[in-house]
């Protein structure tokens, strides 16, 4: 909000050195993104990182493991097209398009309040500190076509935005409510028991 498209066409958007794949294609560097994501909780990765060592120390394998499995996959940032990244901030961060009902894809409005006929489930994190509270959950306000019977909302508890689908909160809390939400909506055979009850 606070700088203009331009700002960001000229101070994040690099070409891709040669001698790699895609040489000189415009990207915004996965490594800027990596630095930004470390730089908002740099104490916790830097606790991280010695509570690894620690248990490196103490043959604590399974936790030393689980530590090189979660930062393997965190560290795994891909550059984004120029044109991707750039529309994203001017869609979504300025214009708010979306909310406003401005937004079009090949010149077509873009109506979430004609989305019919399907489930909504809309998932936050409670730690959230990139997406704010709120703003996954206005998508069910805004598809107003879908009945509120066929929404759901589900705010992870202890979540970030990171943790809400990888690692143990995902397998432990938001997948299994992910995927109950999915059963539910399943057609049932005649007679059948609804997930979660059992069969009389």
């Amino acid at each position: 909000m606070n700088k203009s498209h331009e700002w960001f066409q000229n101070n994040v958007i690099h070409r891709v050195p040669m001698n790699y794949p895609g040489a000189g294609r415009a990207v915004y560097p996965g490594f800027l993104q990596h630095t930004g994501f470390v730089a908002m909780n740099p104490d916790r990765h830097l606790s991280s990182h010695y509570d690894y060592f620690l248990d490196l120390i103490r043959g604590d394998d399974d936790s030393a493991e689980s530590h090189r499995q979660f930062y393997d996959e965190y560290n795994a940032v891909l550059d984004l097209p120029a044109e991707y990244y750039l529309d994203t901030i001017k869609t979504v961060f300025q214009d708010f398009a979306l909310v406003h009902g401005t937004w079009k894809v090949k010149g077509q409005p873009v109506r979430p309040q004609d989305i019919k006929g399907v489930r909504l489930l809309t998932v936050e994190g409670e730690l959230d500190d990139i997406s704010g509270a709120g703003q996954t959950r206005a998508a069910l306000g805004l598809c107003s076509g879908i009945p509120n019977d066929r929404k759901r909302h589900f705010d992870v508890r202890g979540a970030g935005h990171y943790g809400i689908f990888s690692g143990r909160r995902w397998r432990e809390v938001a997948y299994p409510e992910v995927r109950r939400f999915i059963a539910e909506g399943r057609p049932r055979p005649k007679g059948a028991a609804r997930p979660g009850k059992v069969a009389r």
